[in-house]
Parts: C-alpha cells; sequence; structure tokens
C-alpha cells in the first residue's frame, strides 16, 4: 500500500522531537484546544512562554477546564490564556471568530487542529459535517485571518506561521470519489447522501485538505512576489496515529484497537508537531510535515492528475467561500 513504509517508520522509529522556541510576545491560536493534540500543544506554547493563548474551542465549559489543567500542568503565569467560542459546524461561528480576531494587537500563529471522523452521514451547513468541518470552515479561517496575519507580519516584522493538521491517511484516500465527478461537481458528489462513501471520509477530507494547503501556499507566495505583501508560512502537519478521541464514533474494531495500543503515539508525542509547525522555518511552507520532517507527499498528490484536481478542488472551494463570505477571494 503507497504510504505504508513511510508511516511505519515514521510511527515506530521516529519521535517527534520535543520543540524549542521562546514564544515571549507572541500571540497563537489553537483550534479544538480543549482535548487531545489541542490540549497539549497548548500547554507546549504556554511552556514555551506565550504572551497570549487563545484556545478556540466549540464548548465554553470545555475550553475553561483545559485552561485550568494547562495551568495546573505547566504552573506558569506568565501567559494570558482566554477561551474563545468557534463552532466549525457554523460558518457564521467562523465569521465571527474572525471578525473577533481583528481586535488583536498582533497576531503571530493559528494552528488549525480542530477535525472530525464520522462514519455516518449528517450533514451541517451545506456540506456533509466531516466536509464542513474539516475543509470549508477550516479554509474559511484560514483566509479570513490572512490580512491579520499579513498585518501582524508588517508591524511586528515576523513571519506569521498557519498550520493546519493532516493526516498520512491522505495516502489512502480513493482518488476517484474526486476525479471522477463532473466539471465544478466534486462538492455536490460528496455531499450526495445516495452515494456518500462514509467509510473513506476521513481519507477524502485530508487529501482534499492536503491539495488545498499546497494551493493555497503557492497563491500566497505568487502574491507576496507579486505585490510585496508579507509571507505567511502554510504547512500541513501530520501528528501520526495517536491516543486521541478523534476516532471516538468509529474505532476500527478490537484489531485496530490493539494496534493503537501497541504502536500509537501519546497525544503530547504527537502535539509536538503541530508546534514545530507553528514555529517552523520557510522549509514547511506548503509541504506536508510528519515527525517534525518535510516529507514527500502521496504521490498522487505529487502527479500531473493531482496538480489539475488541486486546481478544480480550490476553485470549487473559492466559490463556495465567496457565497459565505463575499469578497474573501481579495484576501489573497
Amino acid at each position: 500500500m503507497p504510504g505504508i513504509s513511510q508511516f511505519l517508520h515514521g510511527q515506530l522509529f521516529q519521535t517527534p522531537t520535543l520543540p524549542k522556541a521562546d514564544l515571549t510576545g507572541q500571540t497563537i491560536i489553537v483550534t479544538g484546544a480543549n482535548t487531545g493534540l489541542g490540549l497539549e500543544a497548548s500547554k507546549h506554547f504556554v511552556r514555551l512562554g506565550v504572551t497570549h493563548l487563545i484556545l478556540a474551542c466549540r464548548s465554553l465549559s470545555k475550553g475553561e477546564a483545559a485552561k485550568e489543567q494547562i495551568l495546573a500542568s505547566t504552573r506558569k503565569t506568565t501567559s494570558k490564556i482566554e477561551v474563545w467560542p468557534l463552532d466549525l459546524c457554523s460558518y457564521v461561528s467562523v465569521v465571527d471568530f474572525a471578525t473577533r480576531c481583528n481586535t488583536l494587537s498582533r497576531l503571530d500563529a493559528v494552528v488549525e487542529n480542530a477535525g472530525v471522523s464520522y462514519n455516518e452521514y449528517t450533514r451541517a451547513e451545506d456540506n456533509e459535517t466531516t466536509i464542513t468541518i474539516n475543509v470549508v470552515s477550516t479554509f474559511l479561517l484560514a483566509l479570513l485571518l490572512l490580512p491579520k496575519l499579513r498585518e501582524s507580519a508588517a508591524q511586528f516584522n515576523i513571519t506569521p506561521r498557519l498550520p493546519i493538521v493532516g493526516s498520512v491517511v491522505h495516502f489512502w484516500a480513493a482518488t476517484a470519489e474526486l476525479t471522477t465527478p463532473a466539471q465544478g461537481k466534486i462538492f455536490d458528489t460528496l455531499n450526495d447522501q445516495k452515494s456518500a462513501n462514509m467509510a473513506g471520509r476521513y481519507f477524502i477530507s485530508k487529501l482534499v485538505v492536503m491539495q488545498c494547503i499546497r494551493e493555497l501556499a503557492a497563491r500566497i507566495s505568487a502574491s507576496s512576489a507579486k505585490q510585496g505583501s508579507p509571507i505567511v508560512i502554510v504547512s500541513n502537519v501530520a501528528p501520526g496515529w495517536c491516543r486521541t478521541d478523534l476516532f471516538r464514533h468509529e474505532d476500527g474494531g478490537a484489531g485496530q484497537r490493539m494496534a493503537l495500543k501497541v504502536i500509537g503515539r501519546s497525544s503530547e508525542e504527537g502535539s509536538r508537531t503541530l508546534v514545530h509547525g507553528a514555529v517552523a522555518g520557510k522549509e514547511v511552507h506548503g509541504q506536508y510535515v510528519s515527525e517534525c520532517q518535510v516529507k514527500p507527499a502521496s504521490a498522487f498528490v505529487r502527479s500531473k492528475e493531482g496538480e489539475e484536481l488541486q486546481k478544480r478542488i480550490w476553485e470549487e472551494l473559492m466559490a463556495k467561500l465567496e457565497k459565505i463570505s463575499p469578497g474573501i477571494s481579495a484576501n489573497l
């Protein structure tokens, strides 16, 4: 199976390195920060001295509990930690959150960690829920925050980061689900309940994320070169197979549960790659990052067919985002 050797080598022999950086003065946002990878990454940011940390959570009560856990774990009081509401099932929530971010004096990094894996078909907004959360709302937030990140870059002479959590499972996505739909019909096809392959939906969502990150990074680089606007480093950070509650809706059965116990990473170990994405240099821009290292994305992603699909998906995604937030394309 393509990618399996890369996955097993990384999972078994390449534990992500502990992040090292001085985050004094920085403001960082972590989505999905109340549990799992987001919570552990937030702990690391506080240990590294972040000045202002925003925990973006759907549940404020769970976010406040996470804040108390972070403070108890790190025993540091120098970081200002706030819990802000963000529900990726709601476009209004995403827009409101981004609008609130404009009140920040600076923004150094946004770690887009929130994501879901469902094995049953449900809907949120105008899509199947996995697509709404993992793809549409994720990139809606990214593009809405891009101006603030660039503003901070110019004002404070920094290079902001926008790591978006990906996964090795993009190697194993059934690409025909994306390549066979007619022009302009990829999202319509994915959202068709009658034909939706929910068993592989998480894989497909992470392939779409990988391709959209590559396209977003390329467009940011192009506009930066043409207009002289500051660069924002966008990366696809893969934490590996971790013992989190991501697959609480479908854990793959006894065999997969046993394998996860044997070779799975802790949430803390997996979170190190997220933190790396928030402090890494331009070498990770547009790249697939696993075990805190730039690694090749799937052969399909790097193929001519993959590049063509990448542009098709991006065009469809931008059409959706324009309907949600008219004028958002100008943020690029």
